[in-house]
């Protein structure tokens, strides 16, 4: 018999001061058997932290590789935004960038192997795709405060992030960059 998803309720006080946007997410995620638990926590925050309407989880969940982790759609339906987690190929990323207007990579890997991949191989508005490293420490506390049902305060300004979980704050910088530099 095969193992289901777990399912995560997530609610996040969301305090976006750098974007001026405060929303109160309540999240369903569901953690695929073959998930870990900070690739679900990287996909929580790349999802808050991008969070504007029209965003959406994929419906495929983490076995469609024609579907992006996180989207965003506009009211006609058009993808507006490609938004990946971890490590993907840079085959994966040129797609993206073809089919989607923006394309956001959130990760806490080391980039070093995907940008000398982005060298070798042609990846479409290499130069716009905006890359977002989440500290794996923070990560790594988050991941260990997460339960069935959590709540989460979570506050963005001049580029760093709180996460307040149970009275405990934890702190990072977020690095954001593009996945080549700029010509």
């Amino acid at each position: 018999m095969a193992l289901g998803a777990t399912i995560y309720r997530v609610e996040i006080a969301l305090s976006d001061v750098d974007r001026g946007l405060y929303e109160s997410l309540d999240l369903r995620l569901a953690q695929h058997p073959s998930e870990s638990l900070r690739y679900l926590v990287t996909r929580m925050l790349a999802y808050a932290l991008s969070y504007e309407e029209g965003i959406r989880f994929s419906k495929g969940g983490l076995s469609s590789t024609d579907e992006p982790p996180i989207s965003i759609v506009d009211p006609t339906g058009i993808l507006v935004a490609w938004i990946d987690v971890g490590s993907p190929s840079a085959d994966r990323i040129h797609r993206a960038s073809k089919a989607a207007r923006r394309v956001a990579i959130w990760t806490s890997t080391d980039l070093a192997p995907l940008r000398k991949e982005a060298e070798n191989k042609a990846i479409h508005r290499a130069a716009e795709i905006a890359v977002h490293r989440i500290d794996a420490a923070f990560l790594g506390a988050l991941e260990e405060k997460m339960d069935r049902h959590v709540k989460i305060d979570l506050t963005r300004t001049d580029g760093a992030v709180y996460a307040n979980v149970d009275g405990k704050t934890f702190e990072t910088t977020l690095v954001s960059d593009t996945l080549v530099a700029a010509e």
